[in-house]
């Protein structure tokens, strides 16, 4: 495609349950990328269908087939009512990530639901979507897929680090975009504010009120994960196996809790070079007491955006993906996910 304006949505619905985004984003190509957020929006799940997403890890062949068909439903319905409810018209594309069941890229094995081609018809739009298949045909991690548009449309800070269900990170070295999965943070976070009655924890006020197992955490920073290197990525398996198992020799949930988010800032900080710039987003930003403990262990200089930016990079970086595959344009980077080559990802369905 030839276009240099580009009027899209992009969706993302992350590991940590929070709801969909959706982001009504105009890119446009000139010298460099530029982009405008218009409006966006996440949208809670309702009770049954954040259950069920919860379990599906667990589900047999058939019932994940099913509830693929449901979701996907779902997610049209949702599409429908933010492009209604904006009067949004004359979009190219609604280019979607899904919601990742399961990530087992050892085993060529990747699964993000809510892309099935009745997408793309049921809301009448073109759809661009599963971005991660390809890369792990092409013996790549199929995550992270967001390092594209950190470096075309924020290459002006040394890191970006996004804290959503995992934590992950990119940057340049030597030439070549480098990124990766560091460690959980909201997954596990949000798990033991359930506990408390709440869906997460705000500002990290649960946190601060606990008291650091030094036991535990000494156990957590000793993982054999945290001494693999990039390419590296995780899933709800891996924290299932390896996390829970530690945290449960703690039995007060706000202990648990202070001890997860010094685990957590010490991870991130071990990444860092001093004196740089690192550009934070995903919910986990607006945890204050995470934010100040990261400072503590390292000095870089931290800069959260404005909410709209901080809440919607990975909307519109997935709207940013879906127009480079429409300009079949690279949109996985091999130096990110150990994938044979740089390629163009997505597979682009037509009402």
């Amino acid at each position: 495609m030839n276009h240099q304006y580009y009027n899209v949505l992009g969706i993302m619905s992350g590991t940590s349950l929070d709801g969909i985004d959706i982001a009504h984003v105009t890119l446009v190509r000139k010298e460099q990328w530029s982009f405008q957020i218009h409006v966006a929006q996440t949208i809670h799940y309702p009770n049954f269908i954040k259950e069920k997403l919860s379990n599906a890890i667990g589900f047999n062949d058939k019932e994940i087939i099913e509830f693929n068909n449901q979701y996907t439903s779902y997610l049209a319905e949702t599409i429908n009512t933010f492009i209604n409810t904006y009067r949004i018209d004359d979009l190219l594309a609604v280019c979607s990530h899904g919601h990742t069941i399961f990530h087992q890229p050892q085993d060529k094995l990747t699964l993000q639901i809510g892309n099935l081609p009745k997408l793309a018809k049921l809301i009448k739009q073109r759809v661009v979507c599963d971005f991660r298949i390809q890369d792990v045909q092409f013996n790549g991690q199929g995550a992270p897929l967001v390092p594209i548009g950190d470096r075309l449309l924020f290459g002006d800070y040394d890191y970006c680090l996004n804290l959503g269900g995992f934590a992950n990170i990119s940057y340049e070295h030597s030439f070549q975009r480098i990124a990766y999965d560091i460690c959980p943070v909201n997954v596990v976070l949000n798990h033991y504010a359930l506990k408390l009655g709440k869906e997460y924890d705000e500002g990290g006020a649960f946190a601060k009120a606990g008291t650091i197992h030094t036991t535990q955490l000494k156990q957590l920073n000793n993982l054999d994960f945290y001494s693999n290197k990039p390419p590296r990525s995780l899933g709800m398996e891996w924290v299932n196996e390896n996390i829970f198992h530690i945290l449960e020799e703690i039995h007060n949930p706000k202990d648990a809790l202070a001890t997860f988010t010094e685990h957590v800032a010490i991870q991130i900080a071990e990444q860092l070079d001093s004196h740089k710039t690192l550009l934070v987003t995903g919910g986990g930003a607006f945890n204050t007491y995470l934010i100040d403990a990261i400072r503590n262990h390292s000095d870089v200089e931290i800069i959260v955006p404005e909410q709209l930016l901080v809440e919607n990079k990975e909307a519109l970086i997935f709207a940013f993906l879906g127009v480079l595959r429409l300009r079949n344009e690279n949109n996985c980077l091999a130096s990110v996910t150990g994938a044979s080559k740089d390629h163009s990802s997505g597979f682009i369905y037509v009402p």
